[in-house]
């Protein structure tokens, strides 16, 4: 019997239902998990997605990109495949991918966490014979602690840098990272109190979180700020792009933190060169990976993108069958 998915060129390809998940190169039909850069490519003839995906995708793929909307569970039909789309929450709308064909079920998780998140909806776990896993932090030093706590820490030194007279200028991926920070920082007293000023790169994704639902606290534009004037005691987000731009020269004095799971190893702090690291990830930890693929009740979990060997070792003392795949996509963001 051939393999329900198969590796091509263009990616992770159902024969069955001749479409791709995730691919990394155009092709005529694509069910994409969500809307980060490395897995939602331009140049697809048809992108099948969950409706709370939709406007992200808009963003990152342009109006003119042909989407179809499923809810998620919803059961859909691709040639001989039927397809479902099962929350992941990693980001707004992502989704694990559930395929079935001839009775043999296979899962392609995307990326996901199994962490509180107020700005998605809830992992899912799904039963599968095949589990196709992300392994990003996939060695047992990345342990996350609750994402509240972070929050907190967050807020601590925005504050203890208004108290010198310096901005708090916090790098963060502007898709997913930068929503969710905001919307733990909402959760705290007197969080909607409190003004947040945004990079230009992070208004549109705010923007459509916000216009999704997702409670977040007041924010504006670091734009509508005169260069001269003084954001001492400011929060400001932006991407890790902007250090060494042009655009850092707004600042008088600036204390610079990174909020990322790469931070949860000090010598990552350092390369980046800022003042404080926030260990906040929007993909599963070791303990959750190991969980996930677990509670799946898989007998075969293929791992990719990201520190595969520990978790296939684990799996494989566990009497799963467990391996690499090799694909291009990407890890933290």
């Amino acid at each position: 019997m051939p393999e329900l998915l198969e590796l091509t060129p263009e990616g992770l390809y159902c024969r069955a239902g001749d479409f791709h998940v995730d691919p990394w190169r155009p092709v005529p039909r694509a069910v994409v998990t969500h809307g980060h850069a490395d897995h939602a490519r331009p140049g697809m003839g048809v992108v099948h997605a969950a409706d709370a995906g939709l406007g992200l995708l808009r963003w990152r793929l342009g109006e003119s990109q042909a989407l179809a909307g499923h809810g998620y569970g919803e059961p859909f039909v691709l040639g001989e495949a039927r397809v479902s789309l099962h929350p992941a929450g990693h980001v707004l709308g992502s989704a694990q991918v559930r395929i079935e064909v001839d009775g043999e079920t296979w899962v392609v998780s995307g990326d996901y966490k199994r962490d509180d998140d107020p700005t998605c909806a809830p992992f899912e776990v799904v039963p599968c014979d095949v589990f196709i896993t992300e392994a990003t932090f996939g060695l047992p030093v990345y342990r996350w602690r609750p994402a509240s706590e972070v929050a907190a820490e967050i807020r601590a030194w925005w504050d203890a840098c208004a108290a010198r007279g310096e901005a708090a200028l916090l790098l963060c991926y502007a898709l997913g990272k930068a929503q969710r920070i905001l919307a733990e920082l909402v959760r705290l007293p007197g969080g909607m109190e409190r003004e947040v000023l945004l990079h230009g790169a992070m208004g549109p994704g705010v923007a459509i979180y916000r216009d999704a639902g997702v409670a977040l606290p007041p924010t504006r534009p670091l734009s509508d700020e005169a260069r001269s004037k003084d954001l001492a005691g400011a929060l400001v987000l932006a991407p890790p792009s902007a250090i060494g731009s042009p655009w850092m020269r707004r600042f008088k004095s600036v204390s610079v933190g990174f909020a990322s799971g790469w931070m949860q190893l000090r010598g990552n702090r350092r390369r980046r060169g800022v003042d404080r690291g926030f260990v906040v990830s929007d993909h599963a930890d070791w303990d959750s990976l190991l969980r996930t693929c677990r509670s799946t009740g898989a007998r075969r979990v293929l791992a990719t993108h990201g520190n595969t060997e520990a978790l296939v070792r684990v799996l494989r003392e566990d009497g799963i069958e467990a391996a690499a795949l090799k694909t291009e996509l990407g890890g933290e963001n």
